[in-house]
Parts: structure tokens; sequence; C-alpha cells
């Protein structure tokens, strides 16, 4: 999960070219969001598009826009214990075990990602990987809407794993609760099949794309031991380790270095 609203200032969405628009990783809204000349569809103008071509009018634009929450730090959140790690704490580089099926069948699991949610959306994030509150499971949760509301949206993931990966890629900006107030471009997979099981125990299919992939991507790292910035270019890297070590010297040695 992180930072991103301040990529989507008016001055950003009013320029001509979606390459200078970047979106980060992790907030309620669709990532890059650029104009276009007016097209008429079914007798509705559509002024904006996404990187992912879905279309919006200026009303439906400027309603998405108004929502758009700068991601936070939630702290203690009402209802449970889990809180947000910050790097380089160790549980975001160890390794995290298979949940069994024991910890699916006692409740275990499914009260984890209860609380797990209420931590995602506290935080105004989409999604959020088991190791990020303390907890080396293969477990992770995310609503691709970051809405609370539009709970039907939600996805726990259990011991998920991908099965195969497109050969397209596509780069996005993203950024993590566990890095504040940092971001950097990310390549991934615009497509990823997967397996993994759900909070009753059953075995599922899925194939994700676009949004939807680079979420699950994100945090299916989590569970591996890996952070984006291990994923950015050498300059990419240069330009976050100085907030890197502005972080080491807040949250103490350990993790990653």
């Amino acid at each position: 999960m992180y930072s991103i609203a301040s990529a989507f200032t008016t001055t950003n969405l009013l320029r001509p070219m979606a390459s200078s628009v970047k979106s980060s990783f992790f907030c309620r809204v669709p990532p890059v969001l650029v104009p276009r000349n007016p097209k008429i569809k079914s007798g509705v103008s559509r002024d904006f598009t996404s990187n992912s071509g879905q279309e919006f009018s200026n009303e439906e634009f400027f309603k998405l826009f108004s929502s758009v929450d700068e991601e936070v730090d939630p702290g203690k959140v009402d209802g449970t214990d889990l809180r947000i790690l910050k790097y380089p704490h160790p549980s975001l580089r160890a390794e995290n075990a298979d949940c069994t099926q024991q910890d699916i069948e006692s409740g275990d699991i499914s009260k984890i990602a209860k609380e797990m949610f209420l931590v995602m959306y506290a935080a105004a994030g989409v999604g959020l990987a088991a190791p990020q509150v303390g907890i080396n499971k293969r477990l992770m949760v995310y609503n691709e809407s970051g809405d609370p509301k539009k709970w039907l949206n939600e996805i726990t993931m259990v011991n998920p794993k991908i099965v195969e990966f497109s050969e397209a890629k596509d780069i996005e900006n993203e950024g993590c609760l566990s890095f504040p107030n940092m971001r950097g471009d990310v390549e991934r997979s615009k497509w990823i099949k997967v397996e993994a099981l759900n909070l009753r125990g059953k075995k599922i299919k899925k194939k994700f794309k676009g949004w939807e992939a680079r979420i699950f991507q994100h945090e299916y790292d989590h569970l591996d031991g890996i952070v984006y910035p291990d994923r950015l270019t050498e300059d990419g890297k240069n330009e976050v380790q100085p907030r890197l070590d502005e972080l080491i010297a807040d949250f103490g040695e350990g993790g990653s270095p």
C-alpha cells in the first residue's frame, strides 16, 4: 500500500500526454486518468480515459477525483491490534508459511483477514499482505475499489500462487504503506493466472488483468519477501535510497539493507 493522491493534481490531469500523468499504487482510484477529445458513446460525452481504456465523462471524472484520499498511516485501528509495519521491519523479509487446513477451519484466517480489511480501509488502501501487519503467513486481501461500502469486491487469497504471467508488460508508479512518502515506477505483467484457497479452504482459479493484476502482483511479492523497491531500475533505486536511509533511521536497523 502506498501514496498516490498527490499525482492526481488538476494540473497533471489537464496535460495532453498520458506519459505526464503518473499514478501511485493502492489508492481508491483507477491508475492514470488523462483528458481526451470528447467521444460520443450512447449519447454520453467521454472526456477522460484511463490507461486500461475505461472512459469517463466530465461529471463522472470530477466525482471520482473529488473522492481521492491521501493514503495515511492509521496507527491504532478500532477492532484490531494489527498495525502496519514500516521498512526495515524484519517481518517484511521473513519467510511466510502456508496457512494450514487447521488455520482455516478454526476461523483464525477469517478473523485475521477481517482485521486486515479494517486496517487497509483505515489507510485508504486497496490491498494488504499479512507480513505487512506482522503475520508471516501466505495471506492477502484487497478490494480494487478501496471502498468499504463495496464489500462485494473484497477478495481474500489464502496460499496464493501465480501459475502464469503474460509476456506483455506495463509500467506504473507504485508505492507502499510500509514505505511511506516514496514511490517508483515498476514493470509488471499485464495479466496473470492465479490459484489459491478461499476462506472455506476451497481451491479457486482466477485470471486477473490490468489494475487488479497489478494489485495482486504487488501483494503477492510481499508473500515472497519482495518489496516494490526491489523491482525498480538502478536509477529508480538510487532515487529512493535517501528515503530508505531515512526510514532506517526512523524505524531502526533490520529487514533489508
